[in-house]
């Protein structure tokens, strides 16, 4: 693929958009992809990076990347017109979005980096006629991004832990978890976030999907380094996820 815009959103996360010479391939909300990092000697393996947002009219794949290392930072620097390998679309996305039933209106719930693939998904819900209520968690209001994107696709709120954001929140996403019954919450970000919204939701009658983030080497299930204990044993979350329902899962929740 090739690099559309390399966009620095914020001291440590960027927004890179690529495009094909062909049609991209359907690719669902929660889905990953695998990106090999050329040029970088001490990157060997590909990174799994969440499917943001999927362009159809201009073809394009948007990657919300957060950069932790060698490998992130070497595709910080891409330029426009640079070419990317990528494996796509992998693993199985959140469910029930297509024939949502609630009564209540569908929750999606991120934190920090964790809300990159929640865009689509809100997209993809709204396209249908659900406008989804988006909350959006971080450390603080530079590391809140794509709010703006967010608000074309559903009711957002945010809040932040180090200081009141411009709604005056100050806390974790948690302090904003109401009336969780009858509906689906959608979540992804940090394990312990996930596992605290998750308890929440089920303590309120709701049903939940979490959006696992293990390390993945290969993608495909054959290195077993992103396995997750479920209740049917020790799964690949590359394969059989990312996105779980918390039933599935062996939290103590």
């Amino acid at each position: 693929m090739r690099v559309v815009s390399n966009e620095t959103l914020s001291d440590r996360c960027f927004l890179l958009k690529l495009t094909s010479g062909q049609a991209l391939p359907e690719m669902l909300p929660g889905q990953f992809v695998q990106v090999r990092v050329d040029g970088s000697p001490s990157t060997f393996l590909r990174r799994p990076i969440s499917i943001h947002y999927v362009d159809k009219e201009r073809n394009a794949l948007w990657l919300l990347v957060q950069t932790v290392g060698d490998g992130t930072r070497n595709l910080s620097i891409l330029k426009v017109g640079d070419k990317l390998n990528l494996l796509l679309p992998l693993g199985n996305g959140f469910s029930s979005w297509e024939n949502y039933s609630y009564k209540r209106p569908p929750l999606l719930v991120g934190g920090g980096v964790g809300v990159a693939p929640l865009l689509y998904l809100a997209a993809c819900l709204l396209a249908r006629g659900i406008t989804p209520e988006i909350y959006l968690g971080a450390r603080s209001k530079s590391d809140l991004v794509q709010v703006d994107c967010f608000k074309k696709y559903g009711q957002v709120r945010t809040i932040t832990e180090n200081e009141a954001n411009e709604e005056g929140r100050k806390g974790f996403v948690t302090a904003l978890l109401e009336e969780c019954a009858d509906r689906m919450v959608y979540v992804c970000g940090p394990k312990p976030m996930m596992q605290a919204v998750a308890k929440i939701v089920k303590q309120q009658g709701g049903d939940c999907e979490v959006s696992l983030e293990n390390s993945m080497a290969c993608g495909l299930g054959a290195c077993l380094c992103c396995v997750e204990d479920t209740k049917e044993g020790n799964q690949c979350v590359c394969t059989k996820g990312p996105v779980f329902n918390i039933n599935d899962l062996k939290w103590q929740i």
